[in-house]
C-alpha cells in the first residue's frame, strides 16, 4: 500500500500498522534517490522491488527488516516458488545495484531529470494541450487536455503517440479513457544530454504537426 506522508504519521502513531511499498520503478535512482521514500522521510517496514532490478530478467526481491524476518522465520512462513532465489537472475540483480552505485545513476538522474522536465515545461508554454508536467527525476508524466475537457484527452494523447512514432519517438501513453491521457517519461538512466535534446525536438514536431495540440 502505497500511503501519502501524514496518512502514514497518523497510523503509526495509532500503533501495529505495517508500512508497505511496492515499488518496481520508483527504486534503483529513478527519481533521484535510490529509493523513491528516502525524500519523504519515511522508512517502509516491507520494500518490494522488480522490473528493472534484473536489467530485462525476470526477478523481483524483497526487502524487510531482521525483526519481520526473525518473527516470519519462527512462525514457520515459508514462501517457494519454481524460480525462487535463481542464481543467474540474483547475479544481475546484484549487478545492477552495484552499477547504480557505484556510478551514482541516481545522482545522475536529478541533473538529467531537470533538463527533460525544464524540456517539457518550455513545450508546455507552447502548447495548449499539456496540462500538467509533473513528477522528480527520470520518472514524469505529461497529462494531455482537449480545448472542449476540463479532464484528460486520450484520443489526443494517442494521435501525438502516433505521430512520435512516425518520427522515430517511442512513447508510453495508456489508451483507455478512464486512465487519461497520459504521458509516462520514464528514459533509461544512463540516457545521455544529446538524446534528451534530441528527443524534445521529436516531441516538439509531434505536437505542433498533431491537430487540437494549441488553440
Amino acid at each position: 500500500m502505497l500511503f501519502k506522508i501524514p496518512t502514514v504519521t497518523a497510523l503509526t502513531v495509532l500503533g501495529g500498522l505495517a508500512v508497505t511499498n511496492a515499488a518496481p520503478n520508483l527504486a534503483r535512482g529513478r527519481t533521484g534517490d535510490m529509493f523513491a521514500f528516502e525524500r519523504d522521510g519515511v522508512v517502509p517496514d516491507i520494500l518490494t522491488l522488480s522490473k528493472t532490478l534484473g536489467a530485462g530478467l525476470p526477478v523481483a526481491a524483497v526487502v524487510t527488516s531482521s525483526e519481520i524476518e526473525r518473527v516470519t522465520h519462527e512462525r514457520g512462513y515459508l514462501f517457494y516458488t519454481t524460480h525462487v532465489s535463481d542464481p543467474l537472475c540474483a547475479s544481475v540483480a546484484l549487478k545492477v545495484l552495484e552499477i547504480v552505485q557505484r556510478d551514482q545513476l541516481h545522482l545522475r538522474a536529478r541533473t538529467i531529470g531537470k533538463r527533460v522536465k525544464d524540456g517539457l515545461l518550455s513545450l508546455q508554454a507552447r502548447y495548449k494541450c499539456i496540462g500538467e508536467v509533473r513528477g522528480r527525476g527520470l520518472l514524469l508524466g505529461v497529462e494531455i487536455v482537449s480545448q472542449d475537457s476540463a479532464g484528460t484527452a486520450h484520443h489526443l494523447g494517442a494521435a501525438i503517440s502516433d505521430r512520435c512514432m512516425e518520427l522515430g519517438l517511442s512513447m508510453n501513453i495508456v489508451r483507455l479513457a478512464d486512465m487519461g491521457g497520459v504521458f509516462r517519461i520514464a528514459p533509461p538512466l544512463i540516457i545521455t544530454e544529446q538524446e534528451v535534446d534530441r528527443a524534445l525536438e521529436l516531441m516538439d514536431e509531434a505536437f505542433a504537426t498533431t491537430k487540437g495540440t494549441t488553440w
